[in-house]
């Protein structure tokens, strides 16, 4: 929130900064930084929104002293920063703007005039619609990228195994949120189509396959042969049938390239299925098999660049050793010539730089293979690649405990079809469900929610225990709590009428609860920003939950059926505005709010 640019302090004129929440235009900055003799920018990225209290009455900013002393070289602060906070508080009047000012513990907290916030955060975010928090001027240093996000990546052939859901919901995530920030993104899914595996896979086809099961059911046919064929590849002539297929994958067998094909294209129209259940969408299919003739031509580079070596067996490899001791080294070509998983990598790297020529380029994927990019990005800067400095890995953990009501479950679209089932039948068991259009899609868009909100709770490289109780619970900080709230919030609208209220006396919001709601809608922007740092979509879920839990107060303390009009229309525009900033933090992480339930 950053447009109050007519409200002035001490009559000097305001600064134009980056700051956070609201606190420009509620404050002349040039004041305080002529009373601290800081330049303005560092005194900016000082101040922050105070996050609300269950148990006392906060300010609604603070100035950190510690951070305003970090950049003071001359020294003048006072060592103790609790004393350093009174003086400076002491030298500080309120007015108009500014109700009360007090020293903290190494802070300077301010209280905003009641009515001016309520009236200012109000306006705000019903102007700002969708794009409340992201237009704030904490994003206005930050230039506009272009970002090519590499997500999901399943490999095909195989169904979709449930270690690719934190991946396929991350990356949605980071999408998302890039989007809405005014980046452009290249959202790619990398499939896993190319490799020894498709040798492995071929000759069990060859050896167990049936036509008429993989036209009608694909993706749990070529699961069954692949079981089969690893049972049969301890004999070492099924090992040496596999390599010869993929051999010939990779001399572009007309016969071998066509059975391949389909494998692939029916694994694409399978994934697209669920991808749409997820609500998850890509600008590119792509895949390890574009690269297996680029991939040559890495090698010839590594090659020309002095950086390939040949051990006694023949394999290719790129010694990553600071001493060049061959202390750490990769491999990147197999004793037959055939490229291997890095090497194609490499060849995607090079290309997609080439191509779209990116600010960044994200990988979504398991922190098991965080010793594999750690390698990738050290050839390609040997390589001579400067560009590999904008390529980061976002990395997760695994997901324990996942089981359905048959046993464990390594398939995404059991779990899905899971949650929904349970969501069902606790939506059956209220009054309320018999209102509701479709039953089945509320269950799906709420099932998805308690999915990603467990996972999303924590940071994304930690593993976490699932629990299908938890996730599913009405109350507490779940996904169906969320979208609980939403729906709740949506029906209050539509039960005193949803236009957009303009003319509210802000005198009638003087609560402490209202006002708890009111602080926290202060801190969204600084939120976003937060996560758009870090990639962590942790501190978007925890602000959400705060905000249902505060709006669920709220709705029981501050009724509107049966108020007096002038404060029953105060009232559902404080709700209306809790509810838009729900739905939008809950859209950027990848949930669809239900507006029933």
């Amino acid at each position: 929130m950053r447009e109050f640019s007519g409200i002035l302090r001490g009559g000097g004129e305001a600064i134009h900064g980056v700051l956070p929440c609201s606190f420009q235009g509620f404050f002349n900055i040039s004041c305080l930084s002529k009373v601290l003799d800081l330049p303005p920018e560092n005194l900016i990225k000082s101040i922050s929104a105070v996050p609300v209290s269950k148990k006392r009455r906060v300010a609604d900013f603070q100035l950190s002293i510690a951070s305003v002393t970090e950049d003071n070289s001359s020294d003048c602060l006072a060592p103790d920063l609790h004393l350093q906070a009174q003086k400076l508080a002491e030298r500080l009047k309120c007015d108009a703007v500014v109700s009360e000012i007090s020293a903290g513990p190494g802070t300077v907290n301010f209280t905003i005039n009641r009515e001016l916030l309520a009236k200012t955060v109000l306006r705000q975010v019903l102007k700002d619609g969708s794009e409340y928090g992201v237009k704030s001027e904490l994003f206005s240093t930050v230039p506009k990228q272009k970002a090519l996000i590499e997500f999901s990546s399943p490999n095909i052939a195989k169904k979709f195994h449930i270690g690719h859901l934190r991946s396929t919901i991350v990356g949605n995530f980071i999408a998302n949120l890039k989007v809405a920030l005014g980046h452009e993104v290249i959202r790619m899914n990398y499939l896993g189509d190319w490799g020894m595996q498709f040798g492995l896979l071929g000759v069990g086809f060859q050896l167990f396959g049936n036509k008429e099961k993989l036209k009608t059911s694909p993706l749990q046919h070529l699961f069954e042969v692949y079981v089969q064929v690893n049972k049969a590849a301890e004999d070492e002539n099924t090992k040496k049938l596999a390599k010869d297929f993929f051999r010939k994958l990779e001399e572009h067998d007309e016969q071998t390239l066509s059975l391949w094909k389909q494998f692939r294209d029916f694994s694409i129209d399978e994934y697209i299925r669920i991808y749409k259940r997820l609500g998850v969408h890509f600008d590119e299919y792509s895949g390890e098999s574009f690269y297996q003739e680029k991939s040559k031509e890495v090698l010839n580079m590594l090659e020309n660049k002095g950086l390939l070596q040949k051990t006694i067996k023949g394999t290719g490899i790129v010694d990553l050793s600071e001493k060049k001791d061959l202390s750490s080294f990769s491999t990147v070509m197999r004793s037959d010539g055939t490229s291997l998983y890095i090497t194609r990598d490499l060849a995607a790297a090079i290309d997609r730089m080439n191509k779209h020529n990116c600010d960044t380029m994200i990988y979504v994927v398991s922190k098991s293979q965080s010793n594999h990019f750690q390698h990738l990005f050290q050839i390609l800067k040997l390589m001579g690649y400067d560009w590999v400095e904008r390529c980061q890995h976002v990395s997760f953990g695994l997901v324990q405990g996942m089981k359905t009501r048959r046993g464990e479950v390594i398939f995404l679209e059991d779990v899905l079809n899971e949650v929904r089932s349970r969501m069902l039948q606790n939506m059956a068991s209220t009054k309320t469900t018999k209102e509701i259009e479709d039953p089945m899609e509320t269950a799906e868009k709420v099932g998805l929610a308690a999915l990603i909100i467990q996972d999303f709770q924590g940071l994304l490289s930690s593993d976490y225990q699932f629990s299908w109780d938890r996730a599913l619970q009405s109350r507490g900080d779940t996904g169906v709590f969320l979208q609980y709230t939403h729906a709740r919030l949506h029906s209050l609208e539509q039960m005193h009428g949803n236009e957009q209220l303009t003319d509210i006396n802000v005198a009638c919001l003087q609560e402490p609860d209202a006002i708890s709601v009111l602080q926290h809608l202060l801190r969204y922007d600084e939120v976003l920003y937060r996560s758009s740092q870090d990639l962590q979509p942790k501190h978007i879920v925890s602000y959400l939950l705060t905000l249902s839990h505060l709006a669920a107060v709220a709705h029981k303390t501050l009724p509107v059926k049966g108020s007096a009009p002038e404060l029953a229309q105060a009232r559902l525009c404080l709700f209306q505005a809790a509810r838009s900033v729900l739905a939008n933090g809950m859209k950027l992480l990848g949930i669809t709010p239900v507006t029933q339930m």
